[in-house]
């Protein structure tokens, strides 16, 4: 029986079933031992001792690093992409809020793959403000409550576009930002890259294969990176729209969506802040450690090759060879600030391991003179760090609860607030 005020901790299953064939340890005393790659230690083996020699050599070394062996290299914008504003400024939520629709097209012709991105803004703001940018998994009329969001589509089991249904998973509450100050925008991941095998022709990686190419070479983009490219375009939107402040830009993603904005916000520095949750293997979490999902998991036929580079698969079996590691991955936000969001029952995304990515994480952020975790004891579930690096564990599973989201509200207003 236990005593007055204590809880169980969750434990996680004895004897997990194999996943696409391969073994899962949910057990700390097999995770084994490794030695992360060092984000201070030049390609050269030259230490880095300062924030200009971390922003000029090591942080451009490290970026390529995971373009050749993780995500994939991307292309930068495309000189053809164009906006069209077709919802220039609309009451919303009881006049709370003006919203905007936009529909990025990616290339000159209008029918090839194009992106339609829904902004709010406070209605009562007399100056542009900062923004926390979605990426969902349904179309923005599926994300937010809001019947006068153009119907969208979402692509249905026969890789064909459906209508999308009239509520989707990771719907948005957007009023407690727009009473804090800060507009909310989303985008359908979807519209920038279908998530399944043999995707490459209805997304926007088929704009840039070469003449008799079918797939990208091994070290160009999957669609993780295709998805992060999509939020660089969101930007290049945000960027023109005068209510919006684009140098205090936050993106958010959940799961998948979660390590899209890892490597979103790793990549293209514009963006001011990164929130992921539940980004596990291929995100923040560690991949040296053990635990949970693994490289092996992602790059297995059956599971999800198709979003990372080729490359990547070559560190199925060899993990202790991949260059990089999320620490790094982490450690190319500084000095912006990162919050990863995890569930103590999530064991699937190993929280533990993306805790002690945060950590070795914290030595990039300390030569900007910013605050890393400044512990190595993991807190227990709701109890958040909201340092430079931020750490929120919720008692649950995957994904974003309710209650999460008040505390990225905090996180943002401590640092993109006025």
């Amino acid at each position: 029986m236990l005593p007055a005020g204590a809880y169980a901790q969750p434990q996680p299953p004895a004897d997990p079933k194999p996943v696409a064939g391969i073994p899962v340890n949910y057990d700390e005393s097999k995770v084994g031992t490794y030695t992360l790659p060092d984000p201070l230690t030049l390609v050269n083996g030259k230490p880095v001792r300062d924030a200009k020699t971390w922003t000029e050599k090591r942080r451009p070394e490290i970026v390529r690093l995971f373009e050749e062996n993780e995500y994939g290299r991307a292309p930068g914008r495309p000189k053809a992409m164009t906006f069209d504003v077709f919802d220039k400024g609309t009451p919303a939520f009881d006049g709370k809020a003006l919203r905007r629709q936009v529909t990025v097209y990616f290339s000159a012709d209008k029918n090839g793959p194009k992106m339609d991105l829904l902004l709010y803004l406070p209605a009562d703001s007399r100056k542009p403000v900062p923004v926390l940018l979605n990426i969902g998994f349904s179309a923005n009329s599926s994300t937010v409550d809001d019947p006068g969001v153009k119907p969208g589509e979402v692509w249905g089991r026969d890789k064909k576009r459906v209508p999308a249904p009239k509520m989707g998973i990771g719907r948005l509450n957007v009023p407690p930002f727009l009473e804090a100050g800060f507009g909310v925008a989303t985008v359908y991941y979807g519209d920038i890259d279908p998530d399944f095998l043999g995707g490459i022709p209805y997304g926007v990686r088929s704009l840039y294969l070469k003449p008799g190419q079918t797939e990208p070479a091994p070290d160009e983009w999957g669609s993780i990176a295709a998805w992060g490219w999509g939020l660089s375009r969101a930007m290049d939107y945000l960027e023109t729209d005068k209510g919006v402040d684009a140098r205090r830009v936050a993106i958010f993603g959940i799961s998948r969506l979660g390590k899209t904005v890892m490597w979103a916000g790793a990549h293209d520095t514009r963006f001011a802040m990164v929130i992921a949750s539940c980004s596990g293997e291929g995100g923040a979490a560690l991949s040296r450690r053990y635990y949970g999902e693994t490289i092996a998991h992602l790059v297995a036929p059956s599971r999800y090759p198709y979003q990372f580079c080729a490359n990547y698969q070559k560190y199925a079996e060899h993990v202790d060879q991949l260059p990089v590691d999320a620490n790094m991955l982490v450690a190319l936000m500084a000095p912006r600030p990162v919050l990863l969001q995890t569930g103590n029952q999530d064991y699937w995304s190993d929280p533990k391991g993306e805790f002690l990515a945060a950590v070795a994480a914290g030595p990039v952020f300390k030569l900007f003179g910013k605050q890393g975790l400044g512990t190595d004891q993991m807190p227990p579930a709701g109890e958040p760090i909201l340092h430079d690096i931020g750490y929120l564990m919720h008692s649950g599973g995957h994904g974003a609860m309710p209650g999460d989201y008040p505390v990225f509200l905090k996180f943002m207003q401590m640092h993109l607030g006025e």
